[in-house]
This record gives structure tokens, C-alpha cells and sequence, in this order.
């Protein structure tokens, strides 16, 4: 069995620089990707975070430079969160209090599920399965704090 790590506050919690691993996995193709890098949650003008990722993403051996741009804001109930996409748009919720958290985010034809776990205090993961009619993925990422 499993053991998580409850987590009271997520924006709290986030707040500051991780190191970043993923690995993408197309179950369809077999083809497997990975991306390293750096994400970092600094504090948001008038609450919550911005999540800040960039690194290099290997893809059918060719490797270069991705990021992208999230806004965690305060959620619903305290010590959680609303992520949106940098243009403000839905993307899910995230409440970590029992250290772990199931979400789904629809985008198009397809369906993402994000299962999130923390682990300890410095490291916690993120699985998305994401499904559709041209789609058949599994991304994998694991966040250890830096510092």
C-alpha cells in the first residue's frame, strides 16, 4: 500500500524551485519521450502562485526546448487550489490535504486524468492518462525541491 503525504496548504506547499522529470509514454506507438528541467512557484500579485516549468524534452531522439506557464490560485476550500492555463482558462483543481488527489481535465475529443501523490515534504508526482481518439499517453512526473 501506498503511503501519502497530507499536505494542508498546497499553494504553501509548492511555493519555490523544483527539480523536473518526465517521462511520456505513447502506448499506442511504444515511443517513449523525456523531459528535464526546472519548475519554479513564485508568489502571484493578489494570491496564489505562477508556475514557471522549462527544461529540454527528448522526442524520437531529438531533443529541445519546452515550457510552459500555469497560475495556481487559491481554491474553493482552503489549502487548495484552482490551476489555470497562463490565459486563464480552466485546466483543474488540486487539494492535497490527504496527500493525494484524482482530477480530470477534458480537452477536446480527449480526456486527461491527473492523479497527484506527495511523497514526503520535498518530492511528489504527477500521472496523467490521457485518452482520445488520436491520443493513447501516459506522462509521468516527479518534482524534488531544490534548496
Amino acid at each position: 500500500m501506498d503511503s501519502f503525504w497530507p499536505v494542508p496548504d498546497v499553494l504553501a506547499h509548492l511555493a519555490g524551485r523544483w527539480r523536473v522529470e518526465r517521462t511520456v509514454r505513447d502506448l499506442a506507438s511504444g515511443d517513449e519521450g523525456r523531459f528535464e528541467g526546472t519548475t519554479v512557484f513564485r508568489p502571484l500579485e493578489g494570491g496564489g502562485l505562477l508556475h514557471e516549468e522549462s527544461g529540454l524534452f527528448t522526442w524520437q531522439g531529438v531533443t529541445r526546448p519546452a515550457e510552459r506557464t500555469l497560475r495556481f490560485l487559491p481554491g474553493k476550500a482552503p489549502g487548495t487550489a484552482d490551476v489555470r492555463f497562463a490565459d486563464g482558462r480552466p485546466f483543474h483543481d488540486l487539494d492535497l490535504t490527504t496527500g493525494r488527489h484524482i482530477t480530470d481535465h477534458p480537452c477536446s475529443a480527449d480526456l486527461y486524468r491527473g492523479e497527484f501523490t506527495v511523497r514526503d515534504a520535498d518530492h511528489w508526482r504527477t500521472v496523467w492518462h490521457v485518452a482520445g481518439p488520436t491520443k493513447d499517453l501516459v506522462l509521468t512526473t516527479d518534482y524534488a525541491r531544490v534548496g
